[in-house]
């Protein structure tokens, strides 16, 4: 979690936070070995959502000229 801190540039106690509220959603997992809490998404369902939302923030943006709107005689 101290990675994760650092590399958002975040506090442990904002981050511990963050990952409790995922966890009670079940949006990720966590497993405990000794001193250490490792936590990864929860399961395929959450990985495709997470990969579809990453490829639709990559994709260019274009932006639509307004419809041009009929005028009323």
């Amino acid at each position: 979690m101290t990675e994760l801190a650092d590399a958002r540039d975040t506090k442990l106690s904002t981050l511990s936070q963050q990952l409790r509220v995922l966890h009670a959603e079940r949006i990720v997992k966590r497993r405990r070995d000794g001193k250490h809490i490792y936590y990864s998404l929860a399961d395929d369902h959450v990985r495709e959502l997470v990969r579809a939302a990453l490829d639709h923030a990559s994709e260019p943006v274009t932006v639509a000229e307004p419809s041009k709107a009929k005028k009323k005689s």
